[in-house]
């Protein structure tokens, strides 16, 4: 068979993908220390003068949804993605027999490569159950740390729907007061789309007399809702794949696209639930499959 091995990345096209990836986690880490110090300092003030004991419930929230983010981050961006085992091809004495069935030659490390992994070129390595490279953790998203990211999504959906709730409040308790007298008296000779037009004019109008606190719990509240859409949408994709029992670039090979079998037992192999919730719930799953079946057949 040919096994000739495939000639490594240029040295600018190496560097190139390792400044992206430090770029990318340098910028969401300064991020989420800004939404998380900017949003205390902005808040803070509001939820206090409701009472003492609310203040310091929201504070204690705050910093238990912070180090929850932080750690899941951390464990995602640093842990290795699952690495095989480090065999040469050819070492037979340490493959016993059978030990390398399903698997394929990789042309860029010149190691057997197990099935569902695939190399990562920026990483440089083959990764187990490998689902993307996401550079906004610098890292590759595989069978090591996959629980880790997508525990990462659900921290970050959580913290920015508490993030938005918590501005979006502050917000309406510091906002200059508005003038509505125009548009009271108006109100029934202009159409709709002119109300609207009049409405956003008099909040961007009063945006200007906004202190340094209002600005940037404004600012806070649209980046939450912002992330908090784009977040929600990943972590959609990625539990749907979880429940087909599948990784993004499986689903993108034609070959792979019903490797696994679907069913509610994937999530809970995924997120390692104890034995009595896993019994539970798979008996949920178990008796939907037996309505289907008998419907279909009294169909």
């Amino acid at each position: 068979s040919n096994q000739t091995s495939r000639k490594p990345d240029s040295v600018c096209f190496s560097h190139w993908r390792n400044f992206r990836d430090r770029f990318f986690v340098t910028v969401l880490i300064l991020f989420m220390l800004f939404v998380i110090c900017g949003g205390v300092w902005a808040v803070y003030p509001v939820v206090f003068s409701i009472s003492t004991f609310c203040g310091i419930f929201h504070c204690i929230l705050t910093g238990v949804l912070a180090v929850f983010t932080i750690t899941s981050y951390c464990l995602a961006s640093f842990k290795s993605a699952g690495a095989p085992a480090d065999m040469r091809w050819g070492s037979y004495p340490m493959v016993g027999k059978n030990d390398l069935e399903n698997y394929t030659f990789c042309t860029y490390c010149s190691k057997p490569k197990p099935p569902r992994a695939h190399h990562c070129r920026s990483c440089k390595m083959c990764v187990l159950d490998m689902d993307h490279h996401c550079p906004f953790i610098g890292n590759c998203v595989g069978a090591s740390n996959h629980r880790a990211f997508v525990f990462f999504l659900i921290s970050v959906v959580i913290s920015c729907s508490y993030a938005a709730g918590m501005t979006i409040y502050s917000s309406y308790h510091i906002w200059p007061p508005l003038d509505f007298e125009n548009l009271a008296s108006t109100h029934r000779s202009m159409g709709y789309i002119k109300m609207l037009i009049e409405i956003i004019g008099t909040l961007a109008s009063s945006a200007f007399f906004l202190s340094a606190r209002g600005l940037v719990t404004v600012y806070i509240a649209f980046a939450s809702l912002s992330v908090n859409a784009g977040i929600g949408v990943l972590l959609f994709q990625q539990l749907s794949y979880i429940y087909e029992g599948n990784t993004y670039l499986n689903r993108l090979s034609s070959l792979n696209v019903m490797h696994g079998e679907r069913g509610l037992q994937n999530l809970i192999r995924f997120f390692g639930c104890p034995y009595s919730v896993s019994r539970v719930l798979s008996g949920y799953s178990n008796t939907g499959k037996l309505q289907d079946n008998s419907s279909s057949k009294l169909l």
